[in-house]
């Protein structure tokens, strides 16, 4: 029996397979071996992968990207707002759910994006089985933050940069005996591979409205046309010195031929006129180096909130696809000089091959090429109570910071004026930040019929104890009385 290991991206997917000890990557039927996470359906079939990125132009509309953005999300999240504004593919909420309306001009239908992203599941299931050539049903689907057992090694501060296609998530792990615990992370969903195709293609439209004098940019078949092939050339532009895009007829008949220089983009009348290789490359990081920056100071932001400096960091581990940008990984490089960049696998294949070892670790592989681990649970979140400084303003104390090893047990205590009779305890949840909103509150716990005093402050004592589960119980006590309130919040099924 063999293990699978699936990384579903927002832009794309990998699997792995683990056997006889090891776990490899597994090429698709086009020899890929990442394949576009992206669904494209027509009047009798649906197609997965590759050939639906590719039909994308003529069938935009019944052409479902980047799922994974919009799953278990409802209509009043902002993340599914943002999402469904910008799909070509038209989402709207029916019987209180998201689903995606497909015309295929024979018939019109609904699809959950459940449904979507479980045909790209099967997609990279029968990829692993075509290797196999048996069936294989012991599966891991990876989460954030996972990366490669390889590269899990090493004792010290890691720090796990995964820029994907269409957010970078960082994060800080601390490891030690072979205890990984995430110290701190953070998720900016406006940087990510499909940032630097846009920034790309625009200038790309740029260059043929000043040659050609038209501007395509409101041509919403042509700036597809040049999303395709400014992201093709990125990804050459990764591997080498030059890149060459080619669009047949991109408008009103007119060829746009041309290749990414130091300067401009020159037209290819005849191949002395070519840019040299090295100014290609130049040319396209000098475009997208705003977006370079933002990595740069989103991973400063992160080592100041974790309380790190970079030399506090001793291995840096690349994750997705568009980590593998020369000039990003040498900034990189330079604000961590002498910390070892962990890229010996390929940044894309980084996760599912992490998957893949946990499917066999947890189907109890034997000869397994890793070292044993010891697995801790740890909270998802930041826990934080609501109080009151000195100015009258809320702020908030983070009790449990997001990685902390549960069990976990905390107290705080919460002073309240003596001139009320009931105090109450309010909990909230962030992602990272020291911060909270109202919409983040989970929980409050109420003391009633307290002892009015006329000077003085009532002390509570809240104790609160998370479980391995997640599950949290609270408990707050009035020190003078003793009156006592409980309760116990179950984490959401």
């Amino acid at each position: 029996m063999a293990a699978i290991g699936v990384h579903l991206g927002c832009t794309s997917a990998c699997v792995a397979v683990y056997k006889d000890g090891r776990a490899d990557v597994v090429a698709n039927d086009a020899g890929d071996r990442v394949t576009p996470a992206v669904v494209a359906y027509s009047e009798n079939e649906e197609v997965v992968g590759l050939a639906a990125k590719q039909s994308r132009i003529r069938n935009i509309s019944n052409t479902v990207m980047k799922v994974k953005q919009i799953l278990g999300r409802s209509s009043d999240d902002p993340q599914a707002q943002k999402y469904i504004t910008e799909s070509k593919c038209l989402v709207i909420e029916k019987n209180g759910k998201l689903r995606y309306k497909i015309d295929t001009g024979e018939e019109t239908k609904f699809v959950n994006p459940e449904d979507v992203a479980r045909l790209i599941f099967s997609k990279m299931k029968e990829t692993a089985h075509s290797v196999l050539g048996s069936d294989a049903n012991d599966v891991v689907i990876t989460v954030p933050f996972d990366f490669g057992e390889k590269q899990k090694s090493a004792l010290g501060n890691i720090l796990v940069f995964k820029l994907g296609g269409t957010s970078l998530s960082i994060s800080v792990m601390e490891v030690n005996s072979g205890i990984y615990r995430v110290i701190s992370t953070n998720t900016d969903d406006n940087i990510g591979g499909t940032q630097f195709t846009e920034t790309l293609a625009q200038h790309l439209a740029s260059e043929f409205q000043r040659s050609f004098k038209h501007d395509v940019r409101g041509n919403a078949r042509a700036m597809m046309k040049l999303m395709n092939s400014a992201d093709i050339a990125k990804h050459s532009l990764s591997t080498l010195g030059s890149a060459n895009c080619f669009l047949d007829s991109l408008y009103e008949g007119q060829d746009f031929d041309c290749n990414v220089s130091s300067g401009k983009l020159g037209f290819l009348l005849a191949p002395a006129l070519w840019p040299r290789p090295a100014e290609n490359r130049a040319r396209f990081e000098l475009l997208c180096s705003p977006l370079f920056n933002k990595c740069i100071e989103a991973i400063r932001a992160l080592l100041q909130q974790s309380g790190f400096a970079a030399d506090d960091i001793n291995k840096v581990v690349l994750c997705g696809g568009s980590s593998r940008i020369p000039r990003l990984q040498q900034l990189i490089k330079d604000l961590f000089p002498s910390v070892e960049l962990l890229n010996s696998i390929p940044p894309d294949e980084v996760i599912p091959i992490g998957a893949a070892i946990e499917a066999g670790i947890l189907t109890g592989k034997e000869n397994l090429l890793v070292e044993d681990s010891l697995k801790i649970e740890c909270s998802a979140k930041d826990i934080l109570v609501k109080g009151v400084d000195e100015s009258g303003a809320n702020s908030f104390t983070v009790l449990f910071p997001s990685g902390t090893p549960l069990p976990a047990r905390r107290q705080h205590t919460l002073q309240a004026p003596g001139s009320i009779s009931s105090v109450c305890l309010e909990l909230y949840e962030s992602e990272g930040k020291n911060s909270a909103k109202e919409e983040n509150k989970f929980a409050q716990v109420i003391l009633q019929d307290l002892n009015k005093k006329e000077n003085g402050l009532h002390d509570i004592i809240a104790v609160l104890t998370m479980k391995r589960d997640g599950s949290l119980h609270v408990t707050c006590t009035d020190q003078e009385t003793g009156k006592c309130e409980a309760i116990t919040i179950e984490v959401a099924s």
